[in-house]
């Protein structure tokens, strides 16, 4: 029989949509209680998913500008109700064919073309998303495993909130989410600690954005990188 995944708007219950790590699977919905467009019809039984901020290819959903978004059209994980609709040939494979979570959890991954074409995609081109970080990812994933990773991820991601909190201008959120992905959690620290030690007390978010934007992107060509997307 066909089964429905859920689809939770309250960002109280949000841990919910993605059946918190370790804990089950994702859930049959009550269709009743669904508006139009709220449900995705699979044909195939739902997988335990253990790590539901671990992207399907290897990137962190944590530090998506889609999902640190608050629009209505939120991304919250590209394992969640909102992407299983999309036309991802990965997350086709890997669902619904191979039933895993992470490419790398697959039997076939050394020898999958359409993972190492992404791969090797990755090296050149960015899409709304720093793919930079791709392959260090699923290195840090096969040598500390994904509990490790994911640790250091969640680390990333508070940052990149408090980033987002204090300097987000209404038009810098893509840049923090690459900066978070990209940088070291410390310098990020470090320059937020200079920012608010000589902030004005009048300052508004424009200006704060445009002094801890200064900083970090000198933070980034000291490390050789660039807090911008790939085209």
């Amino acid at each position: 029989m066909d089964l429905t995944f859920n689809h939770l708007d309250s960002d109280a219950k949000r841990e919910d949509n993605f059946c918190r790590q370790g804990r089950g699977l994702f859930r049959l919905a009550d269709t009743s209680k669904l508006a139009e467009g709220e449900s995705i019809m699979v044909t195939r039984p739902s997988i335990p998913i253990r790590y539901p901020f671990l992207g399907i290819c290897g990137l962190s959903c944590r530090l998506c500008p889609h999902y640190q978004s608050n629009a209505a059209s939120r991304c919250e994980g590209c394992k969640t109700v909102g992407r299983l609709g999309a036309a991802c040939s990965m997350q086709t494979c890997a669902l619904r064919k191979q039933r895993v979570e992470y490419c790398g959890f697959c039997s076939d991954a050394e020898l999958c073309s359409t993972w190492s074409h992404h791969r090797e995609a990755s090296l050149r081109h960015d899409s709304f998303v720093s793919y930079r970080k791709l392959e260090e990812n699923i290195s840090d994933i096969h040598l500390r495993g994904p509990d490790e990773w994911e640790r250091d991820q969640l680390v990333r991601e508070r940052i990149l909130r408090r980033m987002l909190i204090e300097y987000d201008d209404g038009q810098s959120r893509s840049y923090f989410c690459i900066a978070a992905a990209v940088l070291d959690p410390k310098d990020i620290e470090r320059a937020m600690s200079a920012e608010r030690m000589s902030r004005p007390v009048d300052a508004d978010a424009k200006s704060r954005c445009r002094i801890i934007r200064g900083s970090l992107s000198q933070i980034a060509t000291d490390r050789g990188e660039v807090l911008r997307l790939r085209k």
